[in-house]
């Protein structure tokens, strides 16, 4: 089935259950200080939900536009976007919990042709706040839905968008292991300070990403194989002389949010929209830079991107032209910067990439290596993302200190970008905050314990990590059974009891093997890497009595009887032989 299909079947259906179909709001929110961009559906209605404003439609649908950019780094895999299509379906104190669910499913299974057996749900667990949805478990149930999991405030509860507004609990519709629906029962008002009062009316805000609802209904391998993404993505390839899978999606991605954001009326710059305008655009090009593209290529996949979604948003042909002379421009200027930075690094080439403390010394004066700051450098100043740094050595023979880098990196990178994403884009945390170092630590626990209880052939694929939890990519098949994650949880609380200690010791990526470290073993690693150890810290190659052992850049704890309790939450596929879990320390 078609993405447009799916947004017309969408609307059609809500407009015969007595809907008014509004067009999507702006990306650059109305009358709203508390967001930077439209991130959700429910956006335009906060005050219709909250009774500042008398609603004049009691229920609507809508296909609204939203920028979300928090998970930034993470795109260039099968599942993360920054511009996406959300369908949404309202009620301002009409229908609740009943209807919403039943329409859920009825349009999940009728309209779109999923299988029950494809099916399971998922209800707020409840806490001290907020008691558990017991109502909504009984819905499910009365409609033959038995499969019903529940969850805390980490994954079922929503909202508010921005630092106050309209929130509930949630009853999410999974299709394959993959969250398709959120359906959120809006009963409280949180204030700025976080506390919950009931709103005079309560309300539905239902949100389904459309093209993860596409992917999933397809049984596609992911988001960029749609219909008009892969319309997109196919352009893009066309025009790199190098194949780069990565450079492609994240090309593909960026250009269409910048396309979008442009014909709303956002220009590039250092502040608030426009620095993550500006953002885009040049991770866009690096990209392009590091698949060989040389020429000016930006306005030509926008035009890509507006010829394709014109249909459905008349504003990119009538802003087509500011949309491709502002790219053009920025990109320009980008370019010249890159050029600059290439200048610098032929410095730092001829000169042995000297100039930097390196693992607490200076490197000798013929060493073939980039050192870490250096290479930190380059990012910072000139935009170059590690793997254009590593492309470049290696075109002259050099390596790049990895471990230096990423040292640089978690000393810095959270410092200017947590400053830029937190105020402009709701984005990272610094991860030198003292929870966030023991989530780093925790995920070590969380890998080897995947690794004891579903068998070594697990290995790491990707995590984000807040304050409040660890989000873990990792390579298995299949849905993990209650009594593996429990298996996983009472074997990392178990080591966490036994206050072991966490050592770190530079060795070279050949030691770092040899003593069982977890890493991907790859040309990207410098002659030294860091190794944090849980358990024994001996490495030599006999030695594995240490329950964990990966190449890191830090920071961590210093014993494990600083984590807490560890908690596994919610565990679903993130794509093709990836799954996905969460875990807290409470």
């Amino acid at each position: 089935m078609q993405v447009n299909e799916i947004r017309q079947k969408f609307i059609k259906y809500f407009e015969s259950k007595g809907h008014t179909a509004m067009p999507s709001s702006s990306l650059v929110p109305k009358d709203d200080t508390s967001v930077l961009l439209t991130t959700a559906g429910m956006q335009q209605f906060k005050k219709w939900f909250s009774g500042e404003i008398t609603p004049p439609h009691l229920r609507t649908a809508t296909v609204q536009k939203c920028v979300r950019t928090s998970d930034i780094d993470e795109v260039g895999d099968e599942t993360h976007l920054t511009f996406f299509e959300m369908l949404g379906n309202f009620s301002f104190g009409d229908y609740f919990k009943k209807e919403a669910i039943e329409w859920g499913l009825e349009f999940i299974e009728k309209e779109l042709g999923v299988e029950r057996s494809r099916i399971w749900v998922s209800i707020f667990a409840g806490d001290k706040e907020v008691p558990r949805d017991d109502e909504s478990e009984q819905i499910w149930n009365s409609l033959g839905i038995t499969d019903v999991r529940e969850f805390g405030r980490e994954d079922n509860f929503w909202g508010p968008t921005g630092t106050e507004g309209p929130c509930g609990p949630t009853s999410e519709i999974y299709v394959d292991d993959v969250e398709v629906w959120n359906l959120v029962f809006n009963e409280f008002y949180m204030q700025s300070d976080g506390v919950l009062l009931p709103l005079p009316k309560t309300g539905i805000d239902t949100g389904a990403g459309l093209e993860r609802v596409a992917a999933t209904i397809n049984s596609l391998p992911g988001v960029f194989d749609t219909d008009e993404l892969t319309q997109v993505r196919d352009f893009v390839r066309s025009l790199m002389p190098k194949q780069n899978d990565k450079a492609e999606r994240v090309i593909t991605d960026h250009l269409r949010t910048a396309t979008f954001l442009l014909a709303d009326g956002v220009r590039p710059s250092n502040l608030d929209k426009g620095y993550v305008l500006r953002r885009l655009i040049r991770r866009a090009v690096r990209y392009g830079k590091l698949a060989g593209i040389e020429q000016i290529f930006c306005s030509k996949v926008a035009e890509k991107v507006i010829k394709i979604y014109s249909g459905n948003y008349d504003n990119l042909l009538i802003e087509k032209e500011k949309i491709l002379s502002e790219l053009e421009i920025e990109e320009g200027k980008f370019s010249k910067s890159v050029d600059e930075g290439l200048k610098q690094f032929d410095k730092l080439h001829l000169r042995g990439g000297l100039g930097s403390v390196v693992h607490g010394g200076s490197l000798p004066k013929d060493a073939n290596i980039i050192a870490g700051k250096d290479a930190f450098d380059l990012f910072q100043t000139y935009g170059f993302p590690f793997e254009m740094i590593v492309e470049e050595a290696q075109k002259k023979g050099f390596k790049v200190d990895q471990a230096g880098f990423e040292a640089e990196f978690a000393k810095h990178q959270e410092v200017s970008r947590g400053g830029m994403d937190k105020k402009f884009a709701g984005g990272m945390e610094n991860k030198e905050d003292p929870q966030i170092i023991k989530y780093h630590t925790a995920a070590h626990l969380l890998l080897a314990g995947l690794r004891f209880v579903l068998g070594e052939n697990v290995h790491q694929k990707g995590s984000n990590i807040t304050a409040e939890r660890v989000r873990f990519d990792f390579s298995w098949p299949d849905k993990m059974t209650d009594e593996q994650k429990k298996a996983v949880e009472d074997w990392v609380n178990e080591q966490i009891t036994q206050k072991l200690e966490v050592t770190m010791t530079e060795m070279s990526p050949e030691e770092a093997k040899k003593s069982g470290a977890e890493g991907e073993f790859t040309a990207k690693y410098g002659d030294k890497v860091r190794v944090y150890t849980i358990g024994n810290p001996s490495t030599s190659s006999g030695s594995r009595d240490f329950v964990s052992r990966e190449i890191c850049g830090g920071p961590h704890v210093q014993n494990t009887s600083e984590l807490g309790h560890f908690k596994l939450g919610k565990e679903e596929s993130s794509s093709a032989g990836v799954r996905r879990i969460k875990a807290t320390l409470e």
